[in-house]
């Protein structure tokens, strides 16, 4: 008799033990809660209105796999290295990024 699958459509019982084993806290909510779908969803949403719907990461219509390809590269390169963030006080998300770390690990300064 094979068991029920009691678990919600993302959230494996292997990766479940992989994370246990290596002692890493799953970021992933309790089963049948929308909140972890909604980031994927919201970032989809944002992917479609502004590299596929448009022409500002590639020059005309798609015509092939490969323009897509290219032109998700450019807009997750935007995405990730050049977009302004309002919440981040009008930073690039990897230049946030760069400064927390820096915040955590200073630059040993010369007595």
């Amino acid at each position: 008799m094979q068991r029920p699958i009691e678990r919600a459509q993302y959230t494996s019982s292997d990766l479940t033990g992989e994370l246990a084993l290596q002692r890493i806290s799953a970021s992933i909510g309790s089963i049948g809660d929308a909140y972890d779908n909604a980031l994927v969803e919201s970032v989809n949403g944002l992917y479609k209105t502004e590299c596929i719907r448009t022409t500002i990461f590639h020059p005309g219509p798609f015509k092939t796999l490969s323009d897509v390809e290219y032109a998700t590269s450019e807009w997750v390169d935007w995405y990730n290295n050049r977009r302004l963030h309002s919440h981040l006080g009008h930073i690039p998300p990897i230049e946030c990024e760069h400064s927390h770390y820096a915040a955590l690990n200073p630059e040993p300064q010369p007595a």
